[in-house]
């Protein structure tokens, strides 16, 4: 690729991240979560991949990385789940907490994104464990379709 399209997509990366994030952090109060965010993230992977190459990418986006973001996600998430398992599995433990604020009235509400608890973190946890995967499938269609095999 030309030198203007490399540019342009090192730029955008930062914009389509921080997207994802809002996106996956947003996840229980608008339209998307976890796997939506981290879909959007690993758009950005495939933006690099196009621009840049795959054989460039392939020397910061190692498959162990992503295995230990997405191994990360799925702990976090499993973590998650039974950290208020002394009342029941997948409990709410920090709604209305003094850290996210009160408990949201019943009915149409602003949305405040404090109000969610553990949720936007289950998000995140989904979120990782997404954009890791799919982007390490992408990177290796990329490096497979080039006759090239992953390293481990």
């Amino acid at each position: 690729m030309s030198k203007i399209v490399r540019t342009v997509a090192n730029q955008l990366i930062l914009f389509v991240v921080i997207f994802g994030l809002y996106v996956i952090i947003q996840g229980h109060v608008t339209p998307g979560g976890g796997f939506q965010g981290g879909a959007i993230i690993a758009s950005g992977a495939v933006l690099l991949i196009v621009a840049s190459g795959s054989q460039e990418i392939k020397t910061w986006l190692r498959e162990r990385r992503l295995s230990v973001v997405e191994s990360s996600g799925a702990l976090l998430f499993i973590l998650l789940a039974f950290a208020g398992i002394g009342t029941v599995f997948f409990f709410n433990f920090l709604v209305g907490s003094r850290l996210f604020g009160g408990i949201p009235s019943v009915g149409p509400n602003p949305g405040d994104v404090w109000t969610g608890g553990v949720i936007p973190l289950m998000n995140l946890g989904v979120g990782l464990k997404v954009m890791a995967g799919l982007s390490a499938v992408v990177l290796a269609l990329a490096l497979f379709s080039g006759g090239e095999e992953l390293e481990e």
